[in-house]
């Protein structure tokens, strides 16, 4: 039982370490279902290859319970629970991606798209706190958005904010739903049923509290 118990936590943990030259960004480590040693295991082999990771959902006490070696050599943001292994990539020439919230509580999912298009070297804008509720405070900053060609709108409740964006400005608009909301929000799937039946043209929606994901596609259309 040990030796399986053994394969299970290390021999399992195999980083796709060709991504880069592939499709064009770096290996993520979904940290949050893992054990401390598959963790571990994966900053050794990014190690060992030379090679940046950035590092996603890696909770407090995961991180607290890492080598001394392995947390010096993190850049650990609590807030949205991302590290980065090694230097990011140096920023790009390009337009900064807007990175939008409907509310302060929807900043932990907004700060993770933030932190993945960082570690690849995308600028953004952060706007937060601009949710329907008070459409005063998204109908300010409209020019402003207007100027992003990418914009990631990142909403709980009903996920309106998305919507609206979406059919007042030319930029993609990458919706994310949030957990975010009391009883029947369900944990983010009202959110995320919302966004998947709006009726604005062109817009995308990732699974809910899927920054990082939003952040890749946002990648992928700046290309």
């Amino acid at each position: 039982m040990n030796d399986i118990t053994t394969n299970l936590t290390t021999d399992v943990v195999q980083l796709d370490l060709a991504r880069p030259d592939r499709i064009g960004f770096g290996e993520a480590v979904l940290c949050e279902p893992k054990t401390v040693e598959q963790i571990v295991r994966a900053l050794d082999q990014a190690r060992d290859a030379g090679q940046a990771m950035l590092l996603t959902r890696l909770q407090p006490q995961q991180f607290a319970a890492l080598p001394a070696e392995h947390r010096t050599g993190l850049e650990y943001d609590p807030l949205s629970r991302t590290a980065f292994r090694g230097q990011p990539a140096p920023r790009r020439a390009c337009a900064p991606i807007a990175v939008v919230t409907g509310g302060t509580s929807d900043i932990p999912v907004a700060r993770e798209a933030i932190r993945s298009l960082a570690f690849h070297g995308y600028p953004t804008s952060e706007i937060y706190d601009v949710g329907v509720a008070g459409l005063w405070r998204l109908q300010r900053r409209l020019d402003d958005l207007a100027r992003h060609p990418v914009i990631i709108a990142v909403a709980g409740m009903d996920a309106a904010l998305p919507t609206v964006l979406a059919g007042l400005v030319p930029a993609l608009v990458i919706a994310v739903p949030t957990s975010v909301g009391y009883g029947v929000a369900e944990g983010g799937r009202t959110a995320l049923n919302s966004l998947l039946t709006s009726c604005a043209p062109g817009l995308v929606v990732t699974n809910i509290d899927n920054g990082y994901g939003a952040a890749c596609a946002a990648m992928r259309s700046m290309r």
